[in-house]
């Protein structure tokens, strides 16, 4: 037999085995990588929804936390990882759309080498104070911090977060000053608010649920509608319009994934999130929401926010310490 007659039969060989390989998928577990240690809302998410997914994909969901280098480092490891749907990220936006802007050298591309298998959630970000800070509304923040000497301090879950951007946003469009205080977590960051070790911080989950329990003030929140957890907080954009943030979280694979398992993995997602009693469960985390999108809608939202964050990163001048 002829070396390109040999060639052509193996290259086929490896096709049929592929194409059975993705049509028996999956057929072991199934690792979903998380930034962050447990307790935080990718975990917390992650944990709601894998036993639906596994259900769904008949193989058992691991949940692996892989926290490090402000997300990056688990990034690298399913962008690098084989694109066979066995190895996921489950990444915020701060990651996938921000985290390039800080960090040049990264050693992949998270718009090639990682691809959006589904949008999972969204949240809100609320300004929250301590109930000492003599301030009932936003008005009466900004003016009050306007006055401080020395400038109020505030919380973020670390340098080149969203928590970080947002309040710088809020510091450029308002002009005032503020001391900026990074913490390792919302966590953290809402328990020294909550001491009264800083005045103020912009959050999601982690504040949702103190505010409403009277332990912290809500005076604003940043999404394009109010939230159904605060009804009565006006919005940033009905003071300064055009100002809306939302946070997300989605399900990313290794560039290259079959779209035969692309689709397998999406619909499972999908069919999850639509389940009233797993949206219940992400709602009780505090503030999340189920997101639900078309392939191309969340791609073009990752393209329209990693373009947009690029240009705040350079407005504010944030930088990574």
């Amino acid at each position: 037999m002829a070396p390109l007659v040999v060639r052509l039969v193996a290259f086929l060989a490896l096709c049929a085995l592929a194409s059975a390989a993705q049509a028996q998928f999956p057929s072991r577990p199934i690792r979903v990588l998380i930034p962050q240690p447990p307790g935080g809302a990718n975990d917390t998410v992650a944990r709601v929804i894998a036993p639906q997914l596994g259900e769904r994909l008949g193989q058992p969901i691991i949940v692996e936390n892989r926290p490090g280098a402000n997300g990056n480092l688990a990034m690298e490891v399913v962008a690098k990882a084989a694109p066979d749907g066995y190895t996921l990220l489950l990444g915020a936006d701060a990651q996938i759309v921000i985290n390039p802007h800080f960090y040049p050298n990264l050693p992949f591309d998270t718009l090639k080498d990682l691809v959006p298998v589904a949008s999972v959630v969204n949240t809100q970000m609320v300004l929250a104070v301590n109930p000492a800070l003599p301030v009932r509304n936003l008005q009466e923040f900004i003016d009050y911090a306007r006055n401080a000497k020395p400038p109020l301090a505030y919380g973020s879950i670390g340098n080149g977060s969203q928590h970080h951007l947002v309040m710088e946003m809020l510091k450029q469009r308002a002009h005032i000053d503020l001391l900026h205080v990074p913490f390792k977590g919302g966590g953290p960051a809402t328990m020294a608010l909550i001491a009264g070790e800083i005045s103020a911080a912009f959050g999601g989950n982690s504040v949702t649920g103190p505010a409403r329990a009277g332990k912290l003030r809500a005076l604003a929140v940043a999404g394009k509608q109010r939230s159904a957890a605060f009804p009565e907080v006006p919005r940033l954009a009905e003071f300064y319009p055009g100002f809306e943030v939302t946070p997300w979280l989605g399900l990313f694979a290794p560039a290259g994934l079959a779209p035969a398992v692309m689709g397998r993995l999406r619909d499972a997602t999908n069919r999850a999130l639509a389940e009233p009693q797993t949206a219940e469960r992400i709602r009780n985390v505090g503030g999340l929401e189920p997101y639900l999108s078309t392939p191309d809608e969340f791609a073009a939202l990752l393209r329209a926010e990693y373009a947009k964050y690029g240009e705040i990163v350079k407005a504010v001048g944030a930088k990574i310490d």
